[in-house]
């Protein structure tokens, strides 16, 4: 971890980038990130939403895009229809910043990609910053994993599909088990008894989510 983090601080530090606001990244972002909109149209979007006014425009894939939330350090793009994409820049402990994107499809159950990048978007390991959630945490402790009913209830998870979002107003990151929601009622209803009812909450600590 010492050896990643000092990596990160060297990263950020060489580039020389001064500390901006998420909208400036946003609209500096390579196009491959967001390849339905150009830097152009992200800069049109920061800029209808500044100025009062609905946040939407045409997008490359003849739908629209909408930015529905920014503030100095967090972003909230509707990308299409079915998927979103969140920002959210991270303090380090030498006062400058990483971004963290979460990349969401909604096909049709929620499923998420979290991507770690510097401030000049050049992108950092994922598994050093964030250990993923394993669908087995979210089996409720008290769960008789002998019985008949529960080995029939996890025959039923086999895939696994979760939502990761980042808070606006502090530096959590919840992930939340969506596989039950792809399963039809009555199979969802024999799987919810041996689930935990509440997601997993990371808080970053100025190197790692954990």
């Amino acid at each position: 971890m010492r050896h990643l983090f000092i990596s990160i601080l060297f990263c950020v530090l060489v580039v020389g980038v001064k500390a901006q606001n998420i909208d400036a990244l946003f609209v500096s972002m390579p196009d491959q990130n967001i390849p339905q909109l150009d830097d152009a149209w992200r800069k049109d979007l920061v800029e209808l939403y500044n100025s009062g006014k609905e946040a939407k425009l045409k997008n490359t894939m003849n739908g629209y895009s909408t930015l529905l939330k920014l503030t100095d350090n967090y972003l909230l793009l509707q990308v299409t229809e079915r998927s979103t994409v969140e920002m959210k820049l991270l303090p380090l402990v030498n006062m400058t910043n990483i971004i963290c994107m979460v990349t969401t499809v909604n096909g049709p159950v929620a499923d998420s990609k979290v991507e770690f990048f510097t401030t000049d978007w050049k992108p950092l390991d994922t598994a050093d910053l964030l250990t993923p959630v394993s669908p087995d945490w979210f089996i409720r402790d008290n769960a008789d994993k002998n019985s008949d009913a529960f080995r029939t209830a996890i025959s039923l998870l086999d895939m696994h599909l979760i939502k990761y979002a980042l808070a606006p107003d502090d530096l959590t990151l919840t992930a939340t088990y969506t596989t039950p929601l792809y399963l039809n009622k009555d199979d969802r209803e024999r799987v919810l008894p041996f689930l935990k009812e509440s997601p997993k909450v990371y808080a970053w600590d100025k190197s790692h989510f954990k």
